[in-house]
């Protein structure tokens, strides 16, 4: 696969050549071409289609940005977004909070066990708590939020049987029946 940046005339009306009495600036916009080397062979194809989706989800990143929300399903399940009170050394040496960009934030999570689940939160995500048992997460980088979505998610996978647990996205559990005697 190989990588060419090239650069494409655009007119905008500050233009400064001179059409037809009109003056008119011509600016240059950087573009990027991608193109694969041997389109038949079957690696090149698949890297084609992995490079084009990676191009693809950094520019809605960048212009959009992705959310996924986080569903608390289950009796006492809630959560609350708080200020972390630990040292800011402490909290970005774990890859955690802010340093020196203002308080840093946690989740205080409560899912049925006898003490509260403390998640701190990385830096380039911003987390809502809207409702105690809707948890909104937003980034950039889709990798990132799919990773800290998770993170949050393995404190209580959901259960089959009576149906508690983190829910990311959509997600839905099939319930099954208990087996009887």
């Amino acid at each position: 696969m190989t990588l060419s940046f090239t650069t494409q005339m655009a007119s905008s009306p500050h233009d400064t050549s001179q059409c037809k009495g009109k003056s008119k600036q011509v600016e240059q916009v950087p573009s990027i071409s991608i193109s694969v080397a041997e389109p038949h062979a079957r690696k090149q194809r698949s890297m084609w289609g992995l490079t084009r989706t990676l191009i693809a989800n950094a520019i809605t990143g960048m212009t959009e940005g992705f959310t996924v929300p986080l569903h608390l399903v289950g009796v006492g399940y809630r959560a609350a977004l708080e200020p972390d009170p630990r040292p800011t050394a402490i909290i970005a040496k774990e890859g955690g909070g802010t340093s020196g960009q203002g308080p840093s934030m946690r989740l205080n999570m409560k899912l049925g066990y006898s003490h509260s689940v403390l998640v701190p939160i990385p830096p380039y995500i911003k987390a809502e708590v809207p409702i105690p048992t809707r948890i909104m997460l937003s980034c950039n980088d889709k990798q990132k939020l799919g990773l800290f979505a998770a993170k949050v998610r393995n404190w209580r996978k959901p259960e089959p049987y009576k149906g508690k647990g983190i829910f990311v996205g959509q997600e839905t559990v099939r319930i099954k029946s208990v087996k009887k005697k």
